[in-house]
């Protein structure tokens, strides 16, 4: 970045910086299903991107609170947390298009209408269309732990990223991460608890017991069986004066 302290300093300067991605945009093929879903649904349920902000009243065609999920996967868990709150709004973003399908197929299934689906890079989503101070509630279950030690900085919980989170979430709005990774979970959170707007909802002040509201996916049942941990931490935002 060299005498830019950010991009945006950068980009304000005519400069253009690299930024790392937090993942890679896997290529699969979309079964029928998928494709189907997709065609047919993408129209009422889909978030096309775009650099305005996004009417949410308008999207969802009522008011609110509104819970963003990065990185659904194949949209399982999202659809079931979906269909067990409907007054609830959800947005769902995922990169990998097969998993965009497979989660419109099962919102269909289940006849759910208060879910958008993104395809498009999550960050670029909260910097261009999400309202400041709209969400209620961010879910991150299982990001790419980019495992590592040399790629540690791809990951996608970064001081940089909580900021923009912050920026994003209301007063009271809570963050939930959860991954396999212990060494990750450890650095998730450091970032998080090294943010003093934010208050840590264990009362051990490190994870938090998983949480009823968050289904168990067949994922994290195989790693389970397998031994491995999983951890969760959830932290609310500071109410502001």
């Amino acid at each position: 970045m060299s005498q830019f302290r950010n991009a945006e300093e950068a980009a304000a300067a005519g400069k253009y910086v690299r930024t790392v991605r937090s993942f890679v945009k896997r290529e699969g093929r979309l079964t029928k299903g998928q494709a189907s879903a997709i065609e047919r649904l993408w129209p009422t349920m889909g978030l096309a991107f775009s650099e305005r902000t996004v009417d949410l009243l308008k999207l969802f065609g009522r008011e609110g609170p509104v819970t963003l999920e990065i990185g659904f996967g194949m949209g399982g868990s999202l659809v079931e947390m979906a269909a067990a709150d409907p007054q609830r709004n959800f947005i769902g973003i995922e990169v990998h298009e097969p998993g965009v399908g497979a989660c419109l197929m099962a919102a269909e299934q289940a006849q759910v209408t208060n879910l958008r689906v993104s395809n498009s890079d999550a960050v670029e989503v909260l910097k261009q269309q999400i309202p400041d101070h709209s969400l209620d509630r961010v879910q991150i279950f299982f990001p790419d732990p980019w495992h590592k030690k040399r790629h540690h900085k791809r990951r996608l919980i970064q001081p940089q990223f909580i900021q923009l989170l912050l920026k994003k979430l209301r007063a009271g709005g809570m963050i939930h991460l959860a991954t396999d990774w212990e060494n990750y979970a450890e650095h998730m959170l450091e970032v998080l608890s090294a943010e003093a707007k934010l208050t840590n909802l264990s009362h051990s002040g490190d994870f938090v017991p998983r949480p009823a509201d968050r289904p168990k996916t067949k994922f994290e049942q195989r790693g389970k069986n397998k031994g491995h941990g999983v951890w969760d931490l959830q932290f609310v935002v500071a109410r502001r004066d």
